[in-house]
């Protein structure tokens, strides 16, 4: 009998550990501070709306909100009540909401007009502008050089959110993150003005006094790009001397085994770039069959629509009757979820304007930053571009979108940046110490290594035709536009602009919808020349 009962019991007392050790496990942070009265073992509810968010992403950012509340809140709420632990769980209600609802908006928004359109367009013409007030720099213009550059190029681009000088008016960040949050947050959340007021200046702060003043200096700019092109090969180590035997006791030496050994080694290289372009010319009927057809809906598309020719109207907020974060509604998922299938609830596009040219404004943005079109060489180059980029037009935006949402705007990209941002402003866990500001002499090292970099970048035979008699000026000049602190901000206000109305379009003013249809470049120029980068426009208007 109690060799039968044996078995029972050693299956028993197994399950009994395993279900221990599972209590036993040390709960995360998240858990601990956010969510403090979940049962142990069990998952963190869904912080977003998509249901093809993946388990990591969620993990990693609840980890880093965790880390973000306990060190910038945590700190004084302790100070004011050490009993209340009820501070944090709340404040995750409240940024979950406004996180599903902006993530709703961001999958039912098509980045591919402003990343390969509006951007482009903004920095060519800050290009454009900055060249054209460096050129009045002590002359009549600037009354013999009593007006600076940061002045004369804000005649070019005025702004109602900045000065002059560059300083930026909090005023209207506040009133434009105070519609996002009404956009975003249910109205029991949005109608106290102390919760809303903290939520708006908190993030007030980080952008106005943190983020633009340090991304709009020169040296950060500099140095970032350092970092995109990698090291130097100068910077490797240097490798020891290969001693081997003088050559004249060798060269007689010729036998069988070595003319055998240059064979075997020829062939070697000429399969391996066999193989290289068998995979090559694979890889790119593939891209082209997945982007014939699956290729994303353009704005251009989305337009034919009657609803859309309007301004759309901001989504109904996400009412909550209890305290407490549950997995998204229906409302969350089928907005998701629509975004994949959107192409089937989308009218035929207008023929007359039936493709974006995304690839437009990225070739002018490239000539206008290396000056192409004053080289003979380089215009003939970037002409001839121009003219393949426009014989491929639908087939060209469909590649660029494609891209765009499988290499760029991807969940595994989103990954990437939350935990770069999770290591670099949490290093140990907590807010590392801030970041020493280079000194004058350090800023100018980077800017001779970031000249030596560029000029590394371009092959020694090609250098002459692509920059000029003088490679050194030319890398210079494109440079030094953005070596201005206060005209980066105007360059980094617009950004913002664009990218908020894009998310966010009844922000707009009243009647820009009639303007939907029209270009990016005819918006910003609007002079009916040709779009070909070889045509300089000096002068431009720019609504704010």
């Amino acid at each position: 009998m109690a060799g039968n009962l044996r078995p029972r019991s050693t299956h028993s007392n197994s399950i009994t550990s395993n279900t221990t050790k599972q209590q036993q496990q040390p709960a995360t942070l998240a858990k601990r501070l956010l969510f403090p009265h979940l049962p142990p073992g069990s998952d963190l509810p869904p912080l977003f709306a998509s249901p093809t968010c993946s388990p990591e992403l969620n993990a990693e950012a609840y980890d880093l909100l965790a880390l973000a509340l306990r060190a910038f809140v945590n700190t004084w709420w302790t100070k004011i009540t050490r009993y209340d632990k009820e501070l944090l769980p709340e404040i995750t209600i409240v940024l979950t909401t406004v996180l599903r609802t902006f993530e709703t908006r961001l999958l039912t928004t098509d980045f591919s007009l402003f990343i390969f359109s509006i951007a482009p367009a903004l920095i060519t013409q800050h290009y454009r502008d900055y060249r054209h007030a460096a050129s009045k720099v002590s002359t009549s213009y600037a009354m013999g050089g009593a007006v600076l550059l940061p002045h004369l190029f804000h005649q070019l681009q005025p702004h109602v959110a900045i000065s002059p000088e560059g300083k930026i008016d909090e005023e209207y960040f506040r009133q434009a993150l105070d519609h996002v949050l009404k956009s975003c947050l249910p109205p029991q959340d949005y109608a106290p003005e102390a919760e809303r007021y903290i939520i708006r200046e908190i993030i007030l702060k980080v952008l106005v006094k943190d983020v633009i003043p340090r991304v709009t200096q020169p040296w950060f700019i500099q140095r970032t790009i350092l970092d995109l092109l990698g090291p130097s090969l100068d910077a490797e180590p240097d490798k020891p001397p290969n001693v081997s035997p003088p050559s004249h006791t060798h060269h007689t030496h010729f036998s069988f085994h070595s003319l055998l050994v240059f064979f075997l080694s020829a062939m070697q290289s000429i399969s391996g770039m066999g193989l290289a372009l068998v995979q090559t010319y694979k890889q790119t009927l593939s891209t082209i069959k997945l982007v014939n057809h699956t290729a994303r809906p353009t704005v251009n598309q989305r337009r034919a629509s009657e609803p859309w020719r309007k301004a759309r109207p901001a989504p109904m907020s996400p009412t909550r009757s209890a305290r407490s974060i549950s997995p998204p509604s229906s409302s969350y998922a089928s907005a998701a979820s629509s975004t994949l299938s959107l192409h089937a609830d989308i009218s035929p596009p207008n023929p007359q304007r039936s493709s974006s040219h995304y690839a437009r404004e990225p070739l002018a943005m490239i000539s206008e930053l290396f000056t192409m079109h004053e080289r003979f060489a380089t215009s003939a180059v970037m002409h001839t571009l121009c003219m393949i980029c426009a014989a491929t037009t639908p087939f060209m935006d469909r590649l660029l979108t494609h891209l765009l949402y499988t290499r760029i705007l991807c969940a595994s990209s989103i990954l990437f940046v939350l935990r770069l941002s999770k290591h670099t402003l949490f290093p140990n866990g907590y807010p590392g110490p801030p970041p020493i500001d280079p000194t004058p002499e350090e800023q100018i090292i980077i800017h001779q290594q970031l000249l030596r970099r560029l000029r590394e970048q371009v092959p020694a035979f090609l250098a002459p035709a692509l920059l000029g008699s003088s490679p050194e000026r030319t890398v210079e000049e494109i440079i030094s536009p953005l070596g201005n602190a206060a005209c980066n901000a105007h360059l980094a206000v617009f950004i913002i602009d664009a990218l908020l109305l894009s998310i966010f379009p009844e922000m707009g003013v009243e009647g820009s919808a009639g303007n939907a249809d029209v270009d990016v470049a005819e918006r910003l120029y609007d002079d009916g020349k040709d779009w070909t980068p070889g045509i300089s426009r000096s002068t431009s208007t720019m609504t704010p």
